[in-house]
């Protein structure tokens, strides 16, 4: 696999690319801002993308999602749960984070325990609501995105619409703690981590 991570826009989120060394064939997982920069860093990989994967609505990580769909004619897949605020962008919060509004309609809606297949790779979907309803996980080899629902040390806001504190609690120790110690977490904003670390020192599910 092919995978690089970068931070992009005013809000810090990640945006990830994971691409397959067979096809050359890449998914980008929550294109937040600034495609220029993502869409370089693709060509310098030789890749090309295929699909967007998002890993929930909110503005900061989808405001790149039309260009990638423009140029490239990328599919976009987001959880069942997420795809009506996608289309709204007065339910995202696109036009407040951005002066803009971003309205896109899904072409895949997820569920969990789906498997997205590129190439030799295998994209895992774990469905962890709590910071949005359709807020998903997205495992895929030994690399886990948590999108906002788990950092490194920290857990995704629980108080804009959508969100719940129980909810996202219940996501982090049910359905992300039962992976491996040694799966590495890569999460919407901040620095990685792994899951025998944030089992042992995260403070909001200890």
């Amino acid at each position: 696999m092919i995978f690089e991570a970068l931070e992009v826009g005013i809000y810090g989120a990640n945006c990830y690319i994971a691409g397959s060394e067979e096809t050359k064939e890449a998914a980008i997982i929550d294109p937040g801002s600034e495609f220029d920069k993502i869409d370089k860093k693709i060509n310098d990989l030789g890749l090309t993308p295929k699909i967007v994967i998002l890993t929930h609505y909110h503005g900061d990580h989808i405001a790149a999602v039309q260009e990638f769909i423009d140029k490239y004619g990328t599919k976009v897949y987001i959880h069942k749960g997420d795809a009506e605020a996608l289309n709204d962008s007065s339910m995202n919060f696109s036009k407040t984070m951005f002066g803009k509004g971003v309205s896109i309609k899904a072409d895949v809606e997820l569920k969990d325990g789906d498997e997205i297949t590129l190439g030799e790779l295998k994209f895992e979907i774990i469905h962890t609501p709590g910071h949005t309803k359709g807020g998903i996980c997205i495992k895929v080899g030994n690399i886990m995105m948590t999108g906002d629902t788990l950092f490194s040390g920290s857990i995704g806001r629980t108080d804009l619409p959508g969100g719940s504190f129980e909810e996202i609690i219940k996501s982090i120790k049910e359905k992300i703690f039962k992976y491996e110690d040694d799966t590495v977490i890569y999460p919407g904003h901040m620095s990685p981590s792994t899951i025998k670390k944030e089992k042992q020192y995260n403070p909001f599910v200890n």
